[in-house]
């Protein structure tokens, strides 16, 4: 099976997830495209939903699926995203669509999170996919230097050749170099750094569940 097809896999298998009249939150990326189109199918069985994102946004309108505001709903029973990494204790590094800011406020909003990947994007410890942080722009040169202390690279984001703008306003910093053995120890200790955002590992918010797609089928992995 191509990616392509791994992604349209996991996306259709993460339904069985969403609950009859609620919202579900939802991710960001190509393979939550995949999720969000097999939700369409749904749209009349479920309140509507919360997204991580403009882009995720467009296309849940598009396909006639009521959008909520984070602000207007205390919780959420599943979160439903991607992921660039993710290890055997469901911790994962995210970002890579520069959305990482609101999926981790999106996750933290929901009981559960609900992991989809392709089985290339398992692996033993964090680190291979550049990790990105979200930063101000003013401190971003100060922070690079923080991460070179630790071993990485940091190398700002561009889109064409102005630096990439966040739906928040802000830069992204993709940092290479590192071996992530405590997630939660990296997370928080980058989170203090002034000027951050948020950092790309997700510890705090870890999945719940990973579907992964694999050539004979989905592969439930649960933590």
């Amino acid at each position: 099976m191509t990616q392509d097809e791994l992604k349209t896999l996991v996306g259709q298998a993460a339904l069985q997830y969403v609950k009859a009249g609620s919202i579900v939150g939802v991710g960001t990326g190509s393979t939550v495209n995949k999720f969000i189109d097999a939700l369409a199918g749904m749209k009349g069985q479920i309140a509507g939903a919360v997204s991580s994102s403009l882009a995720s946004t467009e296309r849940l309108q598009a396909l006639g699926i009521k959008v909520f505001d984070a602000t207007e709903v205390d919780e959420l029973d599943v979160y439903i995203d991607g992921a660039d990494e993710i290890d055997h204790a469901g911790f994962m590094i995210k970002g890579g669509g520069a959305a990482l800011t609101r999926e981790k406020i999106v996750a933290a909003q929901s009981r559960q999170f609900i992991c989809i990947a392709d089985e290339s994007k398992l692996v033993q410890t964090l680190g291979k996919f550049p990790v990105p942080v979200e930063v101000i722009p003013m401190a971003a040169r100060r922070i690079a230097r923080q991460f070179a202390v630790l071993g990485g690279t940091a190398t700002l984001r561009l889109k064409g050749a102005q630096p990439l703008v966040t739906d928040n306003g802000q830069h992204i910093l993709d940092v290479t170099g590192l071996t992530i053995s405590d997630p939660l120890g990296f997370e928080t200790q980058v989170n203090q750094w002034p000027g951050v955002v948020t950092v790309g590992v997700f510890a705090l918010q870890k999945a719940h569940v990973c579907l992964l797609g694999a050539p004979g089928g989905v592969k439930t992995l649960v933590f």
